[in-house]
């Protein structure tokens, strides 16, 4: 199993930064096809990011700054495309992002389809450009039919491939690529799975963004308490054979949000290849 990639988020502290650096070349070592890196709402950390990718670039592994469009211009997105252009990025992670709190205005970009689009039209195949995918459906969508018709039109857009938001049920993976298949999307769907790095915290990202935790998870994660290798080990079982399961069923490879830590996705990552 060798197509494996890591997200990261820019580190906010000096100490952050010099830990990343050591969690880059740990990951870096089992050859993953790229690293991403989150960028905040607006463009928040714009700077952060590029910096951030720009470095896992001079350790030399391939790296894909996030570009979230909600409340950008076509002027800010198009400069920012031209910088990382210049610096030699070449692959990008499109979405549409969430609104910043205290902006009114959603800017000149609704969907991550009008971010592909424009990517597109100004560069061409100069970025290889993956885009978002929801198997449980996107929080804000009221219907599955409307969220399987965003995820077509980003495809159609010009989107090379997609990486799923983090999920614990197969099933759900499986049944979106099905679905859009049947609707002739053929770009590769790669999984994004969430080591149980700390569950509590993962628990209330699921919560926030309607993804199922199966309640026999949670019961035995909650039943732990405080015992942190019990819930180490249990964890690493559950993401091992989540991601066995997938593979299992023809998903391309795995995507793996590491919340800026090595050691449990590490651990997986050599399960699966053992």
């Amino acid at each position: 199993m060798n197509n494996i990639s890591f997200e990261f988020f820019p580190p906010n502290t000096p100490e952050g930064t010099v830990k990343l650096r050591t969690v880059t070349q740990e990951l870096g070592a089992l050859a993953p096809e790229f690293f991403s890196v989150t960028y905040g709402a607006g463009g928040s950390t714009r700077e952060k990011t590029l910096s951030t990718v720009l470095e896992i670039i001079d350790a030399g592994h391939a790296a894909a700054p996030h570009l979230s469009c909600i409340g950008a211009t076509k002027q800010s997105i198009a400069e920012t495309l031209d910088l990382y252009k210049a610096k030699g990025i070449t692959r990008i992670v499109a979405l549409r992002g969430d609104l910043p709190s205290g902006m009114g205005s959603i800017g000149e970009f609704t969907y991550a389809t009008d971010l592909v689009r424009f990517i597109r039209e100004r560069h061409g195949d100069d970025f290889t450009i993956e885009v978002a995918a929801y198997p449980e459906y996107h929080p804000q969508c009221r219907y599955a039919e409307a969220d399987l018709n965003n995820f077509v039109a980003k495809a159609q857009a010009g989107a090379h491939s997609a990486i799923t938001q983090f999920f614990f049920n197969a099933d759900a993976y499986f049944h979106f690529v099905d679905e859009v298949r049947k609707r002739g999307v053929t770009i590769p769907i790669v999984p994004g799975i969430m080591p149980f790095h700390n569950f509590s915290k993962i628990a209330r990202f699921a919560a926030k963004d309607s993804i199922d935790i199966p309640r026999w998870i949670a019961l035995k994660m909650e039943g732990f308490m405080d015992d942190a290798a019990s819930i180490r080990a249990f964890g690493a079982d559950v993401i091992t054979s989540l991601c066995r399961r997938l593979l299992d069923g023809g998903a391309p490879g795995i995507h793996f949000y590491t919340m800026n830590q090595s050691a449990l996705t590490a651990d997986i990552v050599k399960r699966l290849r053992s």
